[in-house]
């Protein structure tokens, strides 16, 4: 009888330790993993290979250069002509504005 409860404790324990396991795995992805994942949606990702995909990679997961994408686009919509231009033309002028600054 002892042995049957010994077992029985032991496969409700072990059933409760994996659920908590699973439930850890499906949380939300961490700040590198979204930037994994970022990073390799990007089209310039998929065409390279070996040694410059590697390159890249690190590139882009930089927390500098991210960063620095961010300071420029919140630069370019902060413009009073950004705000003005529409379709296209906003697009052409985000894209200058964003290479230049």
């Amino acid at each position: 009888m002892k042995k049957l409860l010994s077992l029985t404790a032991l496969g409700l324990a072990l059933s409760l330790g994996l659920s908590v396991h699973a439930a850890d795995e499906k949380a939300a992805p961490t700040k590198q993993q979204s930037k994994m994942a970022t990073c390799n949606a990007d089209e310039k990702a998929k065409t390279l290979k070996g040694d410059e995909r590697k390159a890249f990679m690190k590139e882009c997961l930089s927390v500098n250069k991210q960063e620095q994408q961010q300071t420029k686009m919140k630069t370019c919509n902060a413009d009073e002509k950004a705000k003005t231009l529409k379709g296209d033309e906003r697009k052409a002028f985000m894209s200058e504005c964003l290479k230049t600054k």
